[in-house]
């Protein structure tokens, strides 16, 4: 047998094609979240991590992150002797998200309910098979044989002591049964609450380096989210008329990205990514006959009819109410999170509005304000079904600002409860909030304290004692712009009492921030007809009727307070009424409306008494209303 005898360089060259070059090594790269910027949508996740590279391409898999990213936000920063040459993002259905503390333990009570609610079940059976087989053998003796009457009593008393508790056994497991489905219904609901997440895969960013030589790493990665942000929120409370206003401004994050942020720093962002940066230019407009030039798009919503506070129940197709959904005012940082009914009460302007309704794993719905009840029925992601809204019309009581304050205030200098900084960006304002905060993947919204101001305010109290005997208090502010103030909803205190709620709509106000105090029983208002000077004379075709008027105003607080009262005389609209013999001592009058106004300063327990007297010559055979 012949041996065959190759060249070296030809065995050389048969290896290289025979053995490929070794492929990149893979290794898995733990990192934690430092810090968080939350936007008024969407938030932007900062990881740092550190790793040690071997020679040669290694292939570095960041796990555990947001299956919810953007993908073209990823970015990565390496500081060390290698270089970066790819990164990629690829979603780990082996690798489900981990399930938090709590939902694992109502799991695991929801199996041992199962199982008691099974042994009940067999425990049933059992009774109700012994109730078949006790009315089954009711006969006593043969058909030639008869029984004593003391075997028959004894029959007899077995088979009624028997089957009572036989009855008296299936009523009590019955009992147990109802109580552990209802048990096993609340479960459910929790758990729906706390799994909201449709998406159970984890998420990956697989990063590719080449290094010459083994070398320490660092890393920062970065990316946004879309399932997260911030609405606002204030505690506004009022000592007396002679205190300043103490403001808390908080901020209600709530996030469903599909990782919980634990002890990071929080960066809250008046900013929002989703809108488009660019400017709009006009387009020329024609004036042609026959053509009628399109409405320009509003962008928010369709006349909501002057409603100023909308309520109702979210819900999904099947009619489940979703719990810590997310329901937003469009173009604002008004918002508010569903309870566990599902059901959310929102304040908007008297203005077009659009409520903005996500959820994760629904369609985020956009809801014109047309009523202001609103059942909204959201539609699993996918569904293409329109979405379902329902109004019904009812008369609600709002607290609303007063505006037109002209007083001159300055600002007292600010008292933070924390050293939280706030940021100027060249069209944002950033807060940077000193302590560390956990916001869980949940969806439901968590407090965070952004600053308190002690603001300097001056107070004055309304009075229209012709429509209503009562005295409001309206607090004006200046300066107000520098407190960096977002829309949102008020929680009123006034005097240590809650007053209810008011909506702090910054796009509306001027100069001044006025803000309604609601009523207070310590002004004493009345408007009472003076019979002794009001008459009806007749003169020729003419009559002329006379009508006076006092208000009495009285303060029984123990401070002085400004008072400011109006009232009205009427105005022609006929040559032949005439309004004549007007009398109102103190009162400064408005040609054009004919509105009177007095300015009271009331000392403490004062009372002033206030008048105004007209008289109305029209023909006889008319009719006036005149009060």
């Amino acid at each position: 047998m012949k041996t065959l005898s190759l060249p070296l360089s030809l065995v050389f060259c048969i290896s290289l094609f025979s053995f490929p070059p070794a492929q990149a090594q893979q290794q898995p790269v733990p990192s934690k979240i430092e810090k968080v910027t939350v936007f008024l949508k969407g938030a932007q996740i900062a990881r740092s991590a550190e790793a040690k590279l071997p020679a040669g391409r290694t292939e570095l898999i960041f796990k555990d992150i947001s299956p919810n990213l953007d993908k073209q936000s990823i970015q990565l920063k390496g500081e060390g002797a290698f270089t970066i040459l790819s990164v990629s993002h690829q979603l780990n259905y082996l690798q489900e998200q981990a399930k938090r503390a709590e939902i694992a333990t109502l799991e695991g009570e929801q199996r041992n309910t199962n199982l008691r609610k099974k042994e009940q079940q067999n425990l049933l059976s059992v009774y109700q098979k012994e109730q078949q087989m006790l009315e089954k053998n009711q006969a006593i003796g043969g058909a030639n044989t008869g029984v004593s009457t003391a075997e028959l009593r004894q029959a007899v008393d077995f088979q009624r002591q028997r089957m009572t508790e036989v009855f008296q056994r299936q009523s009590e497991v019955q009992q147990e049964l109802a109580r552990l489905d209802s048990t096993l219904l609340k479960l459910q609901k929790q758990l729906v609450a706390l799994n909201q997440e449709k998406e159970t895969a984890t998420s990956e960013i697989v990063v590719t380096v080449t290094a010459k030589a083994a070398a320490p790493a660092k890393f920062e990665l970065t990316y946004y989210v879309h399932d997260a942000g911030w609405f606002a929120n204030y505690d506004l409370r009022v000592k007396d008329v002679n205190s300043p206003i103490d403001l808390a401004f908080k901020a209600n994050v709530f996030q469903q990205s599909g990782e919980d942020w634990k002890n990071v720093r929080l960066v809250l962002s008046n900013g929002d990514p989703t809108v488009s940066g660019q400017a709009q230019e006009l387009d020329p407009w024609y004036l042609r006959f026959g053509y009628q030039q399109p409405p320009t798009a509003y962008q928010g919503g369709v006349g909501s009819g002057g409603i100023t506070e909308v309520s109702g129940v979210v819900r999904d197709r099947s009619g489940e109410p979703l719990i810590g959904a997310a329901v937003l005012l469009k173009g604002s940082s008004i918002g508010t999170i569903t309870d566990f009914d599902g059901r959310y009460t929102l304040k908007i302007p008297p203005t077009p509005a659009t409520l903005v309704v996500n959820y994760s794993g629904f369609t985020t719905q956009e809801i014109p304000v047309n009523s202001s009840a609103q059942t909204i029925v959201l539609q699993e992601a996918g569904v293409l079904d329109e979405v379902v809204v329902t109004g019904m019309k009812r008369n609600l009581i709002q607290m609303q600002t007063i505006g037109g304050g002209k007083n001159k205030k300055s600002r007292a200098d600010a008292s933070i409860a924390q050293q939280n900084q706030e940021v100027y960006q060249p069209t944002t304002v950033d807060f940077e909030i000193e302590l560390p905060y956990s916001i869980p993947s949940d969806g439901k919204a968590r407090a965070v304290d952004i600053k308190s101001e002690s603001v300097t305010a001056t107070y004055e109290y309304f009075a229209a004692p012709k429509l209503e005997e009562a005295a409001f208090l309206t607090a004006y502010v200046t300066d107000w712009q520098e407190l960096n103030l977002l829309d949102g909803e008020v929680n009123l205190f006034f005097e240590g009492a809650f007053l209810g709620k008011s909506l702090l709509d910054t796009r509306s106000m001027g100069d001044t921030l006025d803000i309604s105090l609601g009523q207070d029983k310590g002004i004493v208002v009345q408007r009472n007809k003076l019979k002794e000077y009001s008459s009806r004379q007749f003169l020729g075709k003419n009559k002329t009727e006379n009508r006076a008027f006092e208000i009495v105003v009285r303060n029984n607080k123990p401070q002085a307070v400004k008072v400011l009262v109006q009232d009205q005389f009427p105005i022609s609209t006929d040559k032949n009424i005439v309004v004549e013999d007007l009398s109102y001592p103190g009162a400064e009058l408005e040609a054009d409306t004919q509105l009177l106004t007095w300015r009271l300063e009331l000392a403490p327990r004062e009372e002033r008494k206030l008048e105004l007297r007209y008289s109305v010559k029209y023909p006889r055979n008319e009719v006036l209303i005149l009060e």
